[in-house]
């Protein structure tokens, strides 16, 4: 599988997936620009792939979520807090149909790591809870939700990445657990999905107790021994992205690829640069040509791709997904410590990041002027916008807002430290559920930032959601 440098598919780009059998791409925000647009780009990348393309995109919900021209449904954090299978189901059965209605036919959803470390700088709301039975049920309601509506689901990230604290775009995390543990909590939802998940995607982390010298995506004991030997599953291996530091910092891309096909992997995401593609390409047919037998992962490809066939309906949207993401947004609200709602017409102050980042896989969160705005429709706004947490002098901010409500909003993925002296009325922790931890005061967690999460937020902060 490759990505694609824009939104067109370009003549040497479709060149160079002819020439190569090449019949699996990931798209990204660069390949994005309107839904007519990405409808097109997915029927030429299906007429040069063939009938058995397999066209993939990170469609979560929440912050991963790269088309914006559609209403964003839930994360998955804010979906398991709302403890609705039936709601996860129809959720994730309305991004299925968003995907159809362009030509995307299989989405690398549900998330099943149990997130039980709240200092996890890449998955957090992204998971459906810290407990292993919740997430193992909610990862089951949406695979459910995405097979009824014809497109192929991917259970990720084996064995799990819940439980660290670094990010495998950046370094080569390692858990270190007994396997015991590992069977109890990271392991669980997996084993207790995988008759459900046509496919399965590989975690660049080292686990001790399973494979103390290679993290799963390179491990033959954890993809052959664990994944096909013990647990008997025959859908598709397919690893995350070789381009993340966790594998391109430590190992060369051809050799990687080769080490992940040889432990049991299908499929190798060689994403990037072309020429780290090509290194990718040239060391699979050099393993290829000295005997290294794929028949087995070819058939379990084809099956995959004939099983979820690319598929264009432009009708496929509900009209009432948007509603339905609505309540589901405003079901998953946390509150914490007792919030109350502020009457319509009241004089507050508001503080928040002035911008905000696109960090790792997820996208940019809301900035602090359009937070004001919105709540402007409603109050009597003064905002007070900061750029570095750890510069805020907020004595001086409770100083100036006098009687005033003063509402803390938190907009970006990592936990929020630097704000720990922080003495809000009130605290809308609009990205990170985490940061509550950091904030002593009365919090509402959005689980999400994305236009409806605000909406539901601002319903509820004027008495109208309960």
């Amino acid at each position: 599988m490759v990505d694609l440098p824009g939104p067109r598919l370009d003549s040497e780009t479709a060149g160079y997936l002819r020439a190569n059998g090449i019949r699996a791409v990931c798209l990204f925000g660069k390949n994005v620009e309107s839904e007519s647009q990405l409808r097109t780009l997915c029927r030429e990348l299906r007429a040069v792939m063939g009938e058995e393309a397999l066209i993939a995109i990170d469609h979560e919900g929440g912050a991963i979520i790269r088309p914006t021209f559609w209403s964003a449904a839930p994360s998955a954090m804010g979906l398991g807090h709302a403890g609705d299978l039936a709601l996860t189901e129809d959720v994730s059965a309305a991004l299925a149909r968003q995907l159809v209605s362009v030509g995307i036919n299989w989405n690398f959803a549900p998330v099943l790591d149990v997130n039980v470390n709240p200092e996890n700088p890449v998955i957090a709301e992204r998971a459906y809870s810290d407990s292993p039975e919740v997430v193992a049920r909610h990862g089951a309601a949406a695979l459910r939700g995405l097979t009824r509506e014809g497109v192929a689901g991917c259970v990720k990230h084996f064995p799990g990445h819940g439980d660290t604290r670094l990010d495998s775009h950046r370094a080569l995390p390692r858990v270190s657990k007994p396997l015991a543990e590992l069977n109890a909590l990271e392991l669980a939802p997996f084993r207790a999905c995988l008759d459900l998940a046509p496919a399965v995607m590989t975690a660049h982390i080292i686990y001790d107790a399973l494979d103390p010298e290679q993290p799963a995506t390179l491990s033959r004991p954890i993809l052959s021994g664990l994944l096909r030997e013990s647990w008997h599953y025959e859908g598709v291996i397919i690893t995350d992205s070789m381009g993340m530091q966790a594998i391109d910092a430590h190992y060369g891309r051809g050799e990687a690829a080769v080490m992940s096909l040889n432990a049991g992997a299908d499929m190798v995401m060689a994403l990037g640069r072309r020429e780290a593609q090509q290194a990718t390409l040239d060391a699979v047919q050099a393993a290829l040509d000295a005997g290294l037998d794929v028949s087995d992962k070819l058939a379990r490809l084809s099956a995959l791709a004939r099983q979820f066939p690319v598929r264009i309906e432009e009708g496929a949207v509900d009209s009432g997904d948007e509603a339905l993401f609505q309540r589901a947004w405003a079901r998953g609200l946390g509150l914490v410590g007792d919030p109350q709602p502020i009457a319509p017409g009241s004089r507050l102050v508001l503080v928040a990041q002035r911008r905000t980042v696109r960090e790792n896989v997820s996208e940019a969160s809301v900035e602090a002027q359009m937070l004001a705005d919105e709540l402007g429709a409603w109050y009597d706004v003064e905002l007070h916008a900061y750029d570095d947490p750890a510069e805020l002098d907020w004595e001086e901010v409770r100083r100036d807002a006098g009687a005033r409500p003063l509402i803390l909003a938190t907009t970006q993925r990592q936990r929020q430290l630097a704000l720990r002296s922080a003495a809000p009325d009130l605290h809308l922790a609009f990205y990170n559920p985490y940061s509550v931890l950091d904030i002593a005061a009365p919090a509402v967690q959005a689980f999400g930032f994305r236009p409806l999460a605000r909406a539901a937020v601002w319903d509820w902060l004027r008495g109208e959601q309960s």
